[in-house]
C-alpha cells in the first residue's frame, strides 16, 4: 500500500508538470530594432574656434581618429634678433607665465642700444630743433668721437625724443650727439642725449600654450613662428593638442561641432556607439510578457537582407519595469500597453544601428516526466 502511494504521488507530479503555462507556451514573435547598450560622449579639453570638422554621423572611427581640429592663436616674432629666455612650456597658463617672468618669450633684437636725447642741445636753428619720428640720424660720443654709429627716432615728447641704435659700438651710459644727415655735421647737430642698454623683448601671450616654436639661443627673424595658444586652461596644465580625437573605437552617432563655430571647454563634442555594443530593443505587449523572461534564449532575425534568412541567436538580458503607453489615436481603441524588452546578440560586419529586428522566443522543450526514483519494496 506504501508503494503504490508513492508512485500514484510522483504520477500526479508528473502530470501537473506537463500540464504547467511553461510546459505549454507556444513562441511569441515581436519586432524592434538594433540599437545600442551603451554611449561614450566625447568632451573638449579646453576651449577654442573649431577649424576643421572630420566625419559625419554614422561613420565607424577608431580611437585615434580625429573629429575636430581646434584653431590656435600663433604668436609670431616682431623683429629679427635672438631669443634670450624660453620661460613657458605647453600645458601652461601663458598669462601666469607672463605675471612670473615678464615674458612666455624673450627676444633680444639687433638692436641692444637707445638713446634718451632731446633737442635742448641741438644747434639753434628752427629746423635743427624740430625732429621727427621715423627720421635715420647719424650718431657719435660726446667725449671724442671715436664711437660711431647710426639710428632712427622711435618716439617724441615735446622737445624729448628716443632713438634706437640700428648700428656702431658704444659705451653704456656714455653721451652721445645726435646729427641729421650720414655725418657729423656740428649745423646738422639735432641733439645730445644718454645711451642706455635696450631691454629685451618681451612675447606674452593669453590663453594656454599648445606648443612652443622657438629655443633659447636661436636666431629669429620677424614673422617667425614663436608659440601657439588656446582658449582656457588644460586640467592640470597637461596639454592635451589642439586636435580632439574620438578616444575609442565605434560609430559617430552626434557631432556637435561646425567649422568657424567655437566650442568651450568640458562641451560635449560628440556622443559615440562603442564597438560592439549593440543589442535589440523592443516593446512587447504587456499580455505577452507572462511568456518572457530574462534569460530566455531567442531567435533574431534582421531586416537587412531579403533574399538571405540570417538569423542570430540571443538572449533577453532585461525587461523595462515601467510600461510605455502608447494610446491610439482617434476611435474607441484602447491604448496599447508596452513595455521595452532588451535582448543581448552578437554582431557581424552586417550589422547597423537602427535596422529591423524580428525576434521570436524559442518553443519550450517538452518536459519529460521525472523518472521514478523510488526504491522497489518488497511486497
Amino acid at each position: 500500500m506504501k508503494k503504490s502511494t508513492r508512485k500514484l504521488i510522483a504520477r500526479f507530479a508528473a502530470l501537473a508538470l506537463l500540464l504547467s503555462p511553461a510546459a505549454l507556451a507556444d513562441s511569441i514573435t515581436f519586432t524592434g530594432t538594433v540599437a545600442a547598450s551603451q554611449t561614450h560622449e566625447v568632451y573638449a579639453p579646453i576651449g577654442g574656434k573649431v577649424q576643421t570638422v572630420s566625419g559625419d554621423v554614422g561613420d565607424r572611427v577608431s580611437a585615434d581618429t580625429v573629429l575636430v581640429e581646434l584653431s590656435t592663436t600663433k604668436v609670431y616674432a616682431e623683429e629679427d634678433g635672438i631669443v634670450t629666455g624660453v620661460f613657458g612650456q605647453p600645458g601652461d597658463s601663458a598669462e601666469t607665465i607672463s605675471n612670473l617672468y615678464g615674458s612666455v618669450v624673450s627676444i633680444e633684437g639687433e638692436s641692444v642700444y637707445s638713446i634718451a636725447a632731446s633737442t635742448t642741445n641741438a644747434y639753434n636753428t628752427t629746423a635743427t630743433k624740430f625732429v621727427h619720428v621715423g627720421e635715420n640720424v647719424y650718431l657719435s660720443c660726446y667725449s671724442d668721437g671715436s664711437h660711431t654709429g647710426t639710428g632712427v627716432i622711435t618716439a617724441i615728447e615735446g622737445t624729448d625724443y628716443t632713438v634706437r641704435v640700428t648700428s656702431g659700438e658704444f659705451l653704456v651710459g656714455e653721451t652721445v650727439n645726435v646729427y641729421r644727415g650720414d655725418s657729423a655735421t656740428s649745423t646738422k647737430r639735432v641733439g645730445r642725449g644718454t645711451l642706455s642698454r635696450t631691454s629685451p623683448t618681451a612675447v606674452t601671450g593669453s590663453g594656454s600654450i599648445v606648443s612652443i616654436a622657438v629655443s633659447a639661443g636661436a636666431t629669429v627673424h620677424r614673422g617667425d613662428l614663436l608659440f601657439e595658444t588656446l582658449d582656457g586652461s588644460f586640467d592640470g596644465l597637461y596639454m592635451s593638442g589642439s586636435a580632439i580625437t574620438a578616444g575609442i573605437a565605434g560609430t559617430l552617432s552626434q557631432l556637435n561641432a561646425q567649422q568657424g563655430g567655437t566650442i568651450q571647454k568640458d562641451e560635449v563634442v560628440a556622443v559615440l556607439y562603442p564597438e560592439g555594443a549593440m543589442r535589440i530593443e523592443a516593446s512587447v505587449e504587456e499580455a505577452n510578457l507572462a511568456s518572457i523572461h530574462v534569460g530566455d534564449p531567442v531567435n533574431i532575425e534582421l531586416i537587412w537582407n531579403q533574399d538571405e534568412e540570417v538569423t542570430y541567436p540571443g538572449t533577453v538580458s532585461g525587461i523595462s519595469a515601467i510600461a510605455d503607453a502608447s494610446e491610439a489615436q482617434g476611435g474607441e481603441t484602447e491604448s496599447a500597453v508596452t513595455y521595452t524588452v532588451y535582448i543581448d546578440f552578437t554582431p557581424d560586419e552586417n550589422t547597423r544601428y537602427g535596422m529591423s529586428a524580428v525576434v521570436t522566443t524559442q518553443d519550450a522543450d517538452a518536459v519529460e516526466a521525472p523518472e521514478e526514483v523510488i526504491e522497489n519494496e518488497a511486497d
